[in-house]
């Protein structure tokens, strides 16, 4: 993927950009450059500037999505996109995509996955469920597990919420506990601007329960959702907030988002 910019004008080429044969076209003076970002092509001209050139972006297709890699520092990629093995199993629904356009910074969705304290007076839970936090050893990833009881047709069953999270804009929540039955919500989450996030859901089920719990289980995650968005809408972040023994989990995620950012002096302030 190229930069989508005409460099001596600065007019991007997603507004009426167009693929010519193997090569990108600026719609404002017909520049156009190849897979590489090098321009290869001026209308009118015989000669092409040396500097006539793009950024070209590493991209990466899995779980249904195209993802493309972004540092502020032109660095490469550094880590794998994981792969969502449930998407592509047969033995699993079709995903279901939801889109949502929030007004929040992308590292307040993310903390939302380690703040188990909500769930009692957000999404009416009987009490604040334990959780248990893991960091991998690379540090990159970590894990969010918290038991609960979920009503069945047999009668309650010992359940687990495992939230997984990859960087600030990957994760999956996953309902663990029943032999043979599975729930996904698999998310990534795109920053636009500072404070505007899209969150792009996949949501799946098992097709065993597909019929008998398959829509409930869908319906009830975005639900859930709007039931947190009135409060990111109008949350306001706190750099150093005043912490009590229930937000340990902040505590610690807000320590493992610092090497996300390029400047360590504004890591954990979005």
């Amino acid at each position: 993927v190229l930069d989508a910019y005409c460099p001596h004008l600065g007019a991007h080429l997603g507004v009426g950009g167009r693929v010519v044969g193997d090569a990108v076209r600026c719609p404002f003076h017909g520049w156009q450059f190849d897979r590489t970002g090098q321009c290869i092509e001026i209308p009118h001209c015989t000669t092409i500037p040396p500097n006539a050139k793009l950024r070209g972006w590493d991209v990466v297709e899995k779980n249904g999505l195209i993802f493309a890699w972004y540092h502020a520092k032109e660095k490469p990629p550094d880590w794998e996109v994981p792969t969502i093995h449930e998407l592509a199993d047969p033995d699993w629904t079709e995903p279901r995509r939801v889109d949502l356009e929030v007004p929040i910074h992308l590292q307040e969705l993310a903390e939302n996955n380690c703040d188990p304290a909500h769930f009692e007076f957000v999404h009416g839970t009987d009490d604040m469920p334990p959780s248990e936090m893991e960091v991998s050893e690379d540090g990159r990833f970590y894990r969010m597990s918290s038991p609960f009881t979920r009503d069945t047709p047999v009668g309650p069953v010992e359940m687990q919420l495992v939230r997984d999270t990859w960087g600030l804009g990957l994760s999956t929540v996953r309902n663990e506990g029943i032999p043979g039955v599975g729930m996904l919500l698999f998310t990534s989450t795109t920053p636009v601007e500072a404070d505007l996030s899209i969150m792009r859901w996949s949501l799946s089920v098992t097709r065993n329960i597909a019929d008998q719990t398959g829509e409930e289980y869908l319906q009830g995650i975005v639900n859930g959702v709007k039931q947190d968005i009135p409060i990111w809408t109008n949350k306001i972040h706190r750099a150093s907030p005043v912490f009590c023994e229930t937000d340990k989990y902040i505590a610690e995620f807000r320590r493992w988002t610092r090497q996300f950012y390029s400047d360590p002096a504004i890591a954990g302030q979005p």
